[in-house]
């Protein structure tokens, strides 16, 4: 399993260049994205088509060469195989035949975003530990709320995945998370490189501002929750959960919170984590 660049051709590694020089054939996810690349690097190689629709098929073939003595590579378009690409089934099929899977690490979108990020991932506190990646998420509407309702309530930082024409959708979903710190890496390595700092309630406004920001892969990263909005809101008033409650049935969690909080004189914050709670346990 070898990692290739996610843009900037020069973020091949010395030992991904040895070894794809070294292989039999290379099973990839475009042969012609790959046969580009190994140009690129004065390789050329006998080709295996081995994509998301046909892994299963292809990773049997592959199983077949290596037991037959061939050494195979498998790269994906771009970064690290089996991380939101295919690869993960060939993996299995290699493991279950009980061959070795031998992974040269490299570029990853994923791991390039948190290292611009500037949280804390050793935290001292278990719970902020790490980070969650989330992938792509659900494209259908209601799977979608659920699993974006469901990392709302984590602790840790979130690294999602976004296609540029879902990107409107998913920001107006997280304007609701409201002033939670957000990072955004668009085309990462590439030319065009963006990495920018921006909340969840700013999001929107962000990429409406130049028509150009609707364009490029983009790497989406969720800073943790601050301190205070990470309570659960378990020290709220009854009163305040009954106004909230009430809110809650005809306005958006963010807008219920603030309303909520002006009435009561509660915490936004906190009632922003109540009404999240509440929408989940709706749910």
């Amino acid at each position: 399993m070898v990692a290739t660049p996610i843009g900037n051709l020069a973020d091949i590694s010395l030992r991904a260049l040895c070894a794809l020089a070294q292989m039999d054939a290379i099973a990839c996810e475009d042969t012609r994205h790959t046969q580009n690349l190994l140009a690129a690097y004065g390789l050329k190689k006998p080709l295996i088509a081995l994509h998301q629709h046909n892994e299963r098929e292809a990773g049997a073939l592959v199983v077949q060469r290596l037991r037959a003595g061939e050494r195979i590579a498998y790269v994906s378009d771009a970064g690290t195989p089996g991380v939101s690409d295919p690869g993960a089934r060939l993996v299995a099929l290699v493991h279950a035949a009980q061959l070795r899977v031998m992974p040269i690490p490299g570029a990853s979108s994923v791991t390039t975003l948190v290292s611009a990020m500037g949280i804390d991932t050793a935290s001292d506190q278990f719970e902020s530990q790490g980070f969650i990646f989330a992938g792509f998420l659900p494209t259908k509407g209601h799977a979608r709320q659920t699993a974006l309702m469901g990392l709302a309530q984590a602790q840790r930082a979130v690294v999602l995945l976004e296609a540029p024409h879902r990107l409107d959708t998913l920001a107006n979903a997280l304007a609701e998370w409201g002033p939670r710190p957000l990072t955004v890496g668009r085309e990462l390595t590439k030319q065009f490189e963006t990495v920018a700092l921006l909340t969840c309630d700013t999001f929107s406004e962000w990429l409406s501002a130049d028509s150009n920001r609707l364009r490029g892969e983009y790497v989406i990263g969720i800073h943790p929750p601050p301190a205070a909005a990470a309570k659960t809101g378990d020290d709220l008033s009854s009163e305040a959960r009954r106004v909230l409650s009430l809110l809650l049935d005809v306005l958006p969690v963010k807008t219920a919170s603030q309303i909520a909080s002006q009435i009561t004189g509660d915490s936004k914050n906190k009632l922003y984590a109540a009404a999240l709670e509440l929408k989940k346990e709706a749910l």
